[in-house]
Parts: structure tokens; sequence; C-alpha cells
């Protein structure tokens, strides 16, 4: 059996101060913890303005033989405060001289610090710079703010996203999207530009959810590895398709952690990568010629028209068909199912328009000065951009039908 505590004489003081203290204002209902706390905020706080004003003047009450100022006390000012458990009424002390000014409750301040920090958290996530931050709180309140108290009111959502970054997953995700975007980190005095490795799954009833947000080196197969390891002891069993970029050893990372997972690389990227140094003149027909390959109806098609392509661009640009046939087992594999399959997977567009949206709300952020305050800010932007994905994926029954014949083996009836 576990001992029990041993209470310092300062906790056991301060338990008996609240037994007594539930005599005078016995609680019954919900409501008399409300007033008995409002009253007991009220009182705390008169306390400290007290103690504020005493520091200012120099002198306690009544003590006359070390009063050094011609200042004095002169009463009382109410003010209505706002709290988590509704209004309670402070008594202000004033001066004479009236150049006391309170530190705890400022002269303009109407609520308590967690009304103030949750409209910080929100700016933040919103991607507001903090300047911008610092001048809504003194228009709102009347405050001013600095810098360090935002990132140490920020900062207190730390351990908060770590435990959404470790939190259990679903054993199987029907599609998953890998794709990094890149920031400026400030490190060792140096500027670094480091990736920002995001993982999106979409599990099998059709919903949308982002796995994780880790901040490392430059991209490598490496560092993924290593997240898709640490999917897997957070529960993730079996990933039945994921879309990539044409990062070189992500197919050997992606298959050491699930060697049953079907490797679709974006036909986009790929697209992209062929025509990036094809001449402006050729540009129109040659898409044209490329676009009879990917969008063939199967994959023999494709193939034909890649010899095709071959034949009339090969001379000209010998690359662009090396290239298709060089990674042809991963672009290929969206041929083998319909077309709603195919509109899912072909592309890494769902985790680009995710890359997006985080980059709106960075764009104020040329450099951060540490990995957490990046990891900080994505987190809170990635909060706010999930809450609107409360719908499965469009025609996700047609979708899930295709899959449950093609990987039949691998999900449960």
């Amino acid at each position: 059996m576990a001992k029990r505590k041993q209470l310092t004489e300062e906790e056991k003081r301060r338990k008996e101060l609240v037994k007594e203290l539930l005599k005078v204002s016995p609680v019954k209902t919900g409501e008399d913890i409300n007033e008995l706390m409002k009253e007991i905020i009220a009182e705390m706080v008169g306390g400290v303005l007290e103690g504020e004003r005493d520091d200012h003047l120099g002198y306690e009450r009544y003590d006359t033989e070390n009063k050094k100022t011609s200042n004095s006390r002169n009463g009382y000012g109410d003010k209505t405060l706002q709290t988590t458990y509704g209004e309670a009424q402070v008594k202000v002390p004033r001066d004479r001289d009236g150049d006391y000014d309170p530190v705890i409750i400022k002269k303009y301040q109407k609520t308590v610090n967690a009304d103030i920090e949750n409209r910080i958290i929100s700016m933040y996530a919103k991607g507001m710079t903090t300047a911008d931050m610092e001048d809504h709180i003194k228009d709102m309140y009347g405050l001013e703010i600095s810098d360090s108290t935002i990132s140490r009111i920020t900062d207190r959502i730390l351990p908060i996203a770590k435990e959404w970054q470790s939190r259990p997953l679903e054993n199987i995700y029907a599609v998953m999207f890998l794709d990094a975007i890149h920031y400026k980190v400030r490190s060792e005095g140096r500027i670094i530009k480091k990736a920002v490795y995001i993982a999106i799954g979409i599990d099998l009833d059709g919903n949308k959810d982002v796995l994780g947000l880790w901040v490392g080196e430059n991209e490598s197969s490496k560092f993924w590895l290593g997240i898709l390891n640490g999917l897997k002891n957070r529960g993730v069993e079996d990933i039945l398709i994921t879309c990539v970029d044409g990062l070189t050893g992500f197919n050997e990372a992606i298959t050491a952690a699930y060697p049953k997972t079907e490797i679709q690389r974006c036909i986009i990227h790929q697209i992209r990568n062929s025509t990036k140094y094809v001449s402006y003149k050729d540009i129109k027909k040659l898409m044209v010629d490329l676009k009879r390959v990917y969008k063939a109806p199967t994959e023999e098609d494709a193939l034909l028209s890649l010899d095709e392509f071959n034949k009339i661009w090969g001379k000209k640009y010998p690359k662009i068909t090396d290239s298709w046939r060089n990674n042809w087992p991963e672009l290929s594999t969206y041929f083998k199912y319909p077309e709603s399959v195919r509109t899912l997977i072909y592309t890494t567009n769902t985790i680009e328009n995710f890359n997006r949206q985080l980059r709106k709300v960075t764009k104020n952020k040329s450099v951060f000065p540490t990995d957490d305050s990046l990891f900080k800010m994505l987190y809170l932007a990635t909060r706010d951009i999930t809450k609107k994905w409360s719908m499965r994926r469009h025609n996700w029954g047609e979708i899930y039908s295709q899959l449950a014949i093609y990987f039949d083996e691998r999900i449960p009836s």
C-alpha cells in the first residue's frame, strides 16, 4: 500500500483555513462554490493590491515613522472583474497623488488571465506576428504585453502538442500521404533549413487526420523510416496505399516498415520534374502527348502511349521517357483501380493543400528561434485547420467497396 504523502506545515495551515472557511460559508450547490470562489478571488486580488500600494508609498498603514513621502492613501475604487466563476467585485486602492499603477490588475483590465491567454493562443495559431498580438491585446484590454510573456503563454501548449504527437492511432489506414515542408530555424547562432515531415491518413471509415508533424534535418529516407517505425509503435499495423513524392530512398523506407504497402508516386510531381527543362515552344504539344500516358484507361495503353511519346520527343528530350520508365513501378500503381480510387491516390494534392494552409499561417515568420517554436505554431495551425475536417471522403462508399476487394485479406470483415 502506498504511503500517504506527508503535508508540509504550510499545507497543513492552508487545509485548516479551508475547513474554517467552509464552516462559515457552507457549500451545498455548484452556485455556492461559484460565489465562494468569487469572494476568495476578490479578497486575494484586493490583498495583493494593498501590498502593491504599500510598496509604492514606501510605508505600511499607520507606520508614520517610516513615511518619507508627501503622498498618502486615498481610499478605494470599485472594479468589476470578469472571472471563470462570474463577476467579482474588487476594491482597488488609490493614492493621493494618483500615480500608483496596479500591476496584478491593470487600470483598464476587466478580466483575468485565462481569457487573455486563450486569445493569445488563438492569435498565435492564425499566424499573427508578436507585434500585432501586442497591439491587439492593448486595444482590447489596455494591457502592455511583452514578447517573452507571449512565448511563455504559448509554451504551455507544448505538453499538449507532444501528447497529441504520441497518441494511439488506427490499426489500418486505407491511404496515407507523406510529404515534407521546409522552414528556416535558428540553431547555435546559425540559420539552417529544416524539414517538417507530415503524415496524413485516411482510415477505413473515410476520415482524414493529420497523424503527426516531425521537425528534422533535411528531408531523408532514414528520417522517414524512423517516422514510419514510430507510427507502428503507435498502433498502425498496416497501410494499404501510400502516396509520396519522388524522394530518393522513399520506397525503401516504406517497404522496410510496411512490406505489403502499395506505393503510388505523385503523377503531378513527375510531370513537373519531366517538363521543367522543356522549351516553352514545345511545352503545349509535349503535354498533349504526355497526357495520353497518365490519362490512359489501362496500364497497357499507358505503356503504348509512352512508346509513342518517345518516338516523337525521345531524341530532343531523352531524359523524360527514361524517368517515366525508371519510376514506372510506383507511377503505374493507380492504373489497376477505377476512377474513384485513382482520383484519390494519383496525386499528393491532399497533403499539398494542407501544406498550403500551413504556409499561410507561417508566412509572417521568416525564421523560427527554435524547433519547439516551429512545432508549436504548426500544431496550433493544424488544430485550427482540422476542425473543418468533419466529413468523410467524398464517394467513400464506392472507394471502400473497391479496396475491400483488392485487399480482402487485409481488411477485417
